[in-house]
Order: C-alpha cells, then sequence, then structure tokens
C-alpha cells in the first residue's frame, strides 16, 4: 500500500506545474476548436472572385463531414486557371469555420486563392516574388481571403489570434493568406 506524504515541498509543485503546463503544449495546437465544438453544424459561404462563382453549404453536422459538400468544396477551389482539382484540407474548413465564429457573424469569404496545381505556383513564383516554392496552396492547405465588410487588418488579427497555421498579411493586394502549416506570421 502506497503512503501519500502530506507535505509537498515548493519544488515538487513547481514540478508538477511545469509538467501541467507542457501538458497544454501537447494539447491541439489551436483553441479555436473548442468554438466548433457545441455546433450542431458547421456552415461556410464562399464567393470566388475569379470565377464568381458562389456556394453556401453545412459541411459537417452531427458529427461527420459531408462528402459530397466537401467534393463541392473542392471544385469551388480548384485551380481556376486549369481546372485542376485537389481535395481541400479539413482542417482549413475549420480553421476558417473557427474563424467566422471569433468574427461573431457569418460571412463569405472572398477566395483569391485556394488549390494551386504545380504548374500555376510556378507561373506565379516566375512573376512574383512572394510565392513559395513550396506553398500550401500546392497541398489544399492555403487560401487566400477577405471579408467584405471586415477590415483586412482585423481580418488578420482574428486569424492570428487562432494560432491555427499561417497568416500573411497583403494589404497592398487587399487578402489575408490563411493556412494550416505551422504557427507563424508575415506580411504587412
Amino acid at each position: 500500500m502506497m503512503k501519500l506524504n502530506a507535505a509537498i515541498t515548493r519544488r515538487e509543485c513547481l514540478r508538477g506545474l511545469s509538467a501541467a503546463a507542457l501538458g497544454g503544449l501537447l494539447l491541439p495546437r489551436w483553441a479555436g476548436a473548442s468554438l466548433l465544438a457545441d455546433q450542431g453544424e458547421r456552415r461556410l459561404s464562399f464567393v470566388h472572385t475569379h470565377t464568381g462563382e458562389r456556394l453556401s453549404r453545412v459541411y459537417w453536422a452531427e458529427g461527420n463531414y459531408l462528402p459530397e459538400v466537401l467534393n463541392e468544396f473542392n471544385f469551388l477551389m480548384r485551380d481556376f486557371r486549369n481546372g485542376e482539382v485537389m481535395a481541400m484540407d479539413r482542417n482549413l474548413l475549420d480553421l476558417l469555420a473557427t474563424l467566422q465564429a471569433r468574427l461573431d457573424r457569418p460571412c463569405d469569404f472572398h477566395i483569391i486563392s485556394a488549390y494551386r496545381s504545380p504548374q500555376t505556383n510556378n507561373m506565379l513564383r516566375a512573376n512574383s516574388n512572394g510565392v513559395a516554392k513550396h506553398s500550401m496552396h500546392l497541398d489544399g492547405k492555403a487560401m487566400d481571403i477577405r471579408v467584405p465588410g471586415v477590415q483586412l487588418a482585423n481580418l488578420r488579427d482574428s486569424a492570428l489570434d487562432l494560432r491555427a497555421g499561417g497568416v500573411g498579411y497583403y494589404p497592398g493586394s487587399d487578402f489575408v493568406h490563411v493556412d494550416t502549416g505551422r504557427v507563424r506570421s508575415w506580411g504587412g
């Protein structure tokens, strides 16, 4: 039988607090997931700025992603230059739903760029110095967005507050880049 020692030293207490803090670092990397946890369904609305296409759908309901809707989103977020479609990262959709909850309003995300084929990415790199060789757009894990009625700096700040991935700020081009990679930020 183990005997418990009622007297805990200050060092033991600090060691326990350190372990608890470290444990907190091992939790999901973004607390924004809690904003989605209680929702019975998740809806996103998009307008693609290059094609004019609009789509508003519930993509998650009763604890499940809806495959038909994910396919519709994938098509909308295709490389509009060549029509190539890629399965978009579900975590990116959840990041956007969390961002929408953080903005505390339903909104249309205006898509400037979502999936990019290798050919498109290479063409953009050749014509701009702001396009990464191994862009997360190539893997369907990034989107460049704006939200009408939300100041670009506020959109950036809300995305940064999520600590859910990369956030790039491009006020000259009027968009914010969000991705599901490691937490980092640039621009502005």
